[in-house]
């Protein structure tokens, strides 16, 4: 169980990790939100958001081995994701680009709710590995 449970963190950093990219280039944030980006406006608030999204990611990782620091990392994780899930199916009518990372943001949140789940069962390991 302990595997499962450190694979699902490493799963939600490998998700949380991705856009991270987006930082350095526009065009790396164009090809996974299929959005141009041509206003500097917000390709300033893409690329912070890509930083914040590093944050995150960087927390999960950390965590992975640091087990006092996994409650944090999954609440900050689950925040993160699902809040953009909500947003997107409040908003509507996105492009297939934005479903796609919707669809990522479900699983990886989903398999952070084992890690939930997990620790409400007391079932959560004391040592990583």
């Amino acid at each position: 169980m302990e595997k499962i449970y450190t694979g699902v963190i490493a799963l939600a950093t490998l998700v949380n990790l991705a856009p991270v990219l987006g930082v350095v280039s526009a065009g790396r944030l164009e090809a996974l939100y299929g959005i141009p980006f041509v206003d500097p406006n917000g390709i300033v608030l893409m690329r912070h958001r890509a930083v914040l999204f590093g944050i995150v990611g960087v927390l999960l990782l950390v965590s992975v081995f640091h087990l006092p620091l996994r409650p944090a990392a999954v609440a900050a994780g689950l925040v993160s994701m699902v809040s953009f899930v909500v947003i997107v199916l409040l908003v509507g009518d996105t492009n297939e680009q934005i479903r796609r990372v919707m669809l990522v943001d479900v699983v990886a949140s989903l398999a952070l709710f084992v890690w939930v789940i997990g620790a409400f069962l007391g079932r959560l390991p004391d040592r990583v590995w």
